[in-house]
């Protein structure tokens, strides 16, 4: 049973691999990399105005922040790992010039449809304006947070190269900084060079801008064009392998202990089981978001053994391409004793398990997707982006 359970890892972690391959060639051709159609606005360039809403609920425009005497405008998102670096910073400088008449307004400049769910791998959240809420509300932004991902007709304007990307203006709202805010991305280390800093103390000083413009570094926008980059991607996943092998007593004790490096999340699930097959698909998007980190999805199906091709159609109608595995005994009894004592029986039943076997998630009956990505994203196994 172990050289099964070894095989079996083995040809999933193989498909996984070729997957990351396949993504990686791709995306060095990817519509955004490839064309030069979006430009960024000039240094001594007016400001365009925009009417966007914010996570308030309210509308925002240039006159929103015409009593200040500088205008920074942040062109941040939800999912890039950058992105988040930088979001405490970004509450810092708020902070810190809030009694300075200089204005901080952050701009989502993506197209949620244009994301991919391989690009959501060090996130809990996508970019869309109801998880633009969850998050401003999470990390208490102090700065109007505006969607711009319907029409991108502000990310248009401005041209931002990447997440986050920030534009200076001074009193006649003339762009005169646009670039980094600071040289270091990574959150534990201390950057050498404050640029978004330095441009506005000398805005306000009166003195010369030490440098206009800076090169950026985060994620690269989405733009609504990558529609056939998303398709693609759809397509890949469609050829996956989809496969259903049996599992016993002993073999499923041991995968429970989860004497692998990764995270592993469990879905207990039936044919017959409304709940089940309603949060199936959340599952499958849960996997394909992170399975290129150190994350697996198992699926396990508690139909009688008699019911395997039943399974193995619901699975490949789902596109479940992870490993999956259907009970090889009709006793539920052992199969609820194999993979928790504590579970009562009722399905579906999720469980997270570190290496080690320690449980840190466990749910009977229907997933919250939201709370269990951010339990995933948030566990020292996976960890963020940045430690």
């Amino acid at each position: 049973m172990a050289n099964f359970l070894h095989f079996a890892r083995v040809r999933h972690w193989t498909m996984r691999f070729a997957a990351c391959l396949s993504f990686i060639f791709i995306g060095a051709r990817s519509p955004e990399r490839a064309s030069g159609e979006h430009k960024t606005l000039a240094i001594g360039s007016a400001a365009p105005d925009f009417h966007l809403l914010g996570v308030d609920g309210k509308t925002y425009s240039l006159s929103s922040f015409r009593d200040k005497q500088i205008l920074l405008i942040v062109f941040t998102c939800n999912h890039c790992p950058t992105a988040q670096a930088y979001e405490d910073r970004i509450i810092q400088l708020t902070k810190d010039y809030s009694g300075k008449s200089v204005g901080v307004v952050a701009i989502m400049p993506n197209d949620p449809s244009a994301i991919r769910l391989d690009e959501l791998g060090y996130t809990d959240m996508s970019d869309s304006y109801p998880e633009m809420k969850i998050r401003a509300r999470e990390k208490h932004f102090n700065f109007p947070y505006l969607y711009d991902g319907g029409t991108q007709s502000t990310a248009l304007a401005y041209g931002p190269i990447a997440t986050p990307h920030a534009f200076i203006f001074d009193k006649e709202r003339r762009l005169r900084y646009e670039g980094r805010i600071d040289n270091v991305e990574k959150p534990t280390k201390t950057p050498t060079r404050l640029d978004t800093r330095a441009a506005l103390d000398a805005l306000l000083a009166g003195k010369p801008l030490p440098e206009a413009t800076t090169k950026v570094f985060g994620c690269s926008i989405k733009w609504k064009e990558k529609s056939e980059w998303i398709e693609k991607a759809k397509q890949e996943w469609a050829s996956e392998p989809v496969t259903l092998d049996s599992i016993g007593e002993a073999a499923l004790k041991e995968l429970v202990r989860n004497h692998t490096d990764s995270l592993l999340l469990i879905n207990v699930w039936a044919t017959w089981c409304g709940p089940c097959v309603v949060e199936f698909p959340d599952l499958v998007n849960i996997n394909r978001m992170y399975r290129r980190r150190s994350f697996e999805f198992i699926s396990i199906s508690a139909d009688d053994p008699e019911n395997k091709d039943k399974a193995l159609r619901f699975l490949k109608k789902e596109e479940a391409s992870n490993t999956n595995y259907i009970f090889n005994s009709d006793d539920k009894y052992k199969l609820i004793d194999a993979i928790d004592p504590k579970w009562q029986g009722a399905l579906p039943y999720t469980m997270v398990v570190e290496p080690g076997g320690k449980l840190i998630y466990a749910k009977q009956g229907a997933i919250d997707p939201q709370e269990l990505k951010k339990d995933i994203v948030n566990d020292s196994v996976i960890g963020r982006y940045y430690p």
